[in-house]
């Protein structure tokens, strides 16, 4: 009997790690600034289905996606703003409430690596599009940068 109880303590002990592991981690992303909550569809396998919980940082000119269900410390999905557009935009269907909240939006993007649809919520959705049109302040792209006369 009390090695039935100090095996439940210990995988008790364990579950609590196990939590207090991913608050961290969550903090120490949330911490570094420019986060937003942001879901990604994972899998387009069945309609309204393959959604997955995070946060996204933005990063330059990358927005870094972290699974909010993860132990895994980087970034499961870049998306890099070079190359990124919007192809549309719409509201979460019915099976895809299940998961999302009303008042997210759905964004399809197109990129050079392949088509990703991405949920956030309408505010952040101004931000996101924002940082897709212009470069970060006094960051320099390669689109932006004036020409120079080489001189020898």
């Amino acid at each position: 009997m009390v090695r039935i109880v100090e095996g439940i303590g210990i995988g008790v002990l364990i579950l609590l790690a196990a939590l207090a592991l991913l608050f961290l981690r969550r903090v120490v992303i949330a911490r570094q600034g420019g986060t937003i909550e942001l879901g990604v569809r994972l899998s387009t396998m069945l309609p309204g289905r393959g959604w997955s919980a995070g946060l996204a940082r933005f990063a330059g000119d990358e927005l870094k996606w972290y699974r909010i269900f993860s132990f895994w410390p980087g970034p499961r999905r870049v998306l890099s703003r070079r190359g990124l557009s919007v192809d549309r935009r719409r509201t979460p269907d019915p099976a895809e409430l299940l998961v999302l909240p009303p008042d997210w939006v759905i964004v399809r993007c197109v990129s050079r690596q392949s088509p990703v649809e991405i949920a956030m919520a309408e505010r952040a959705l101004t931000g996101f599009l924002s940082w897709v049109e212009a470069a970060p302040p006094g960051e320099s792209t390669p689109e932006t940068r004036p020409y120079r006369y080489r001189t020898n």
